[in-house]
């Protein structure tokens, strides 16, 4: 239904799928979320074995996924679609805000988790931010998500020549990728395309063997990249 778009610098809408067990929620972001300009939902699913089907029919941008649900939790829904799709975008929107829950997610593939007491603005910037190749997490959540990667240290076995199959270029985007800059963010630092940071991205992916952005920032952070962006 959609092109797979993971640029900001976009005329073409973002497309969304809003996952969630609960229809009056259901309805209600899709309701939301249709009514902004420049974004469409292409899909909606009721638990996490439909979002795998509906996702791979509408192909979206992003999708704004619960946790708690059933036949297939967000989570490992999450994870099974970023690994078939690295480049998707998923946002989390749930009840559960303990650090088990948020670091599971983040480590499944998702770039942003808010928590459903979050307001109509805060959910659309989130969907925004999450196209245009950022992470975002709700205000109540993001010192711990910063503390988590913070209190990673560079390994022993691999802090001498870590990911020695990255390329130079591959090494400085990974280094701002680990900063938690975006795509956008990257290319104006490098001077290159976005196109160019994309390819960069996603033979990072490869290399390190990680199944989306979050997984890659961890595996990066605990090699020790990403500390001159402090």
């Amino acid at each position: 239904m959609t092109e797979d778009v993971s640029s900001v610098d976009r005329a073409a809408p973002i497309t969304v799928v809003v996952v969630d067990d609960h229809r009056i929620v259901r309805d209600g972001l899709r309701a939301l979320l249709a009514a902004l300009p420049g974004i469409a939902v292409v899909g909606v699913a009721a638990d996490g074995r439909e979002a795998i089907h509906v996702v791979g029919e509408s192909a979206p941008d992003v999708v704004v996924m619960d946790i708690q649900m059933p036949e297939l939790d967000g989570i490992e829904a999450t994870r099974f679609l970023v690994g078939r799709r690295p480049d998707l975008r998923v946002v989390m929107l749930t009840m559960n805000e303990d650090d088990e829950t948020l670091l599971a997610a983040v480590r499944a593939g998702a770039v942003g988790y808010l928590l459903k007491g979050a307001g109509a603005d805060e959910v659309e910037r989130a969907v925004r931010a999450a196209a245009g190749g950022g992470m975002v997490f709700g205000a109540a959540l993001a010192a711990r998500v910063a503390a988590f990667f913070s209190g990673f240290t560079p390994g022993p076995a691999v802090a001498a020549e870590p990911f020695p199959d990255l390329s130079e270029r591959e090494r400085e985007v990974l280094g701002l990728l680990a900063g938690g800059r975006s795509n956008d963010q990257i290319a104006a630092a490098l001077h290159v395309s976005n196109k160019t940071v994309r390819n960069a991205v996603s033979a990072i992916y490869a290399k390190l063997h990680a199944s989306g952005r979050a997984e890659a920032i961890v595996k990066a952070r605990e090699a020790g990249y990403g500390r001159s962006e402090e």
